[in-house]
């Protein structure tokens, strides 16, 4: 079960946001880069980074500082990232910067010939993004719900080629009021490829939950508010799932 620290990008700054709300972010620290050495040196062996004006400009803003990150723990984990990544030429720049995965989101919902060409030029290196609303898949920064639903576009982006699902339940994220363990396993059960769960890890007992089905298919989680305000001991969470 991997379970990767994310740290969200806004203005050079690292921050949580409820829900996805850009104008409810709390800071969490002024140096990402310090924030991304500690969950390396505790023993992370993935980064989940967004870029959050990214994901609203449809182009990278923080790449300075997301450099940085690969430059200071880039040669001992990988790292993933997400938001804003609209064509593949910012693909290639993440790749070549040292990205291990590119997340697409909004853009494989809304263009998913872009998508299929990206797993196409890229294999093994594109997750998607799924965040949806009680079955229901939502883009652009959450603020529009599709009639699309999440299983049945996960098993198309899975024959494009993509390496695995970020399924996030967005009225959970950042909420802190435990995974929505159903979901993600049905969304788990319907592909073959491997499914992470986001949004909602509150406490060891969302870990305990998500360890008792990870031979459905869930591999990992993303953790973010919880191990910031400490509802959840991350070095803790990382000993249980060695166990």
């Amino acid at each position: 079960m991997l379970l990767i620290p994310a740290i969200d990008l806004k203005d050079g700054k690292c921050v949580r946001l409820r829900q996805g709300d850009l104008d409810d972010a709390t800071i969490f620290s002024d140096d990402p880069v310090e924030v991304a050495a500690r969950w390396a040196d505790l023993g992370a062996k993935r980064l989940h980074l967004v870029d959050l004006n990214g994901a609203v400009a449809g182009k990278p803003l923080n790449e300075s500082v997301i450099k940085a990150i690969l430059a200071e723990v880039g040669d001992d984990l990988p790292v993933q990232i997400g938001g804003g990544i609209r064509d593949l030429d910012t693909i290639e720049r993440y790749l070549d910067a040292g990205i291990s995965y590119v997340i697409i989101g909004t853009a494989a919902v809304k263009s998913p010939g872009f998508l299929q060409d990206a797993c196409v030029a890229f294999p093994g290196n594109i997750i998607v993004g799924l965040d949806a609303r009680d079955g229901k898949v939502a883009t652009d920064g959450w603020s529009k719900l599709t009639k699309h639903n999440v299983a049945d576009l996960a098993k198309k982006f899975e024959d494009y080629g993509c390496e695995g699902i970020i399924y996030t339940d967005i009225g959970r994220d950042g909420m802190l009021t435990g995974v929505n363990i159903e979901a993600t396993v049905a969304l788990a059960q319907h592909v073959r490829i491997p499914v992470i769960a986001s949004g909602g890890v509150t406490n060891m007992s969302d870990i305990e939950a998500l360890l008792a089905v990870e031979d459905q298919g869930v591999e990992g989680a993303i953790l973010g508010r919880s191990i910031y305000e400490g509802t959840l001991d991350f070095k803790a969470a990382l000993d249980r799932v060695r166990e």
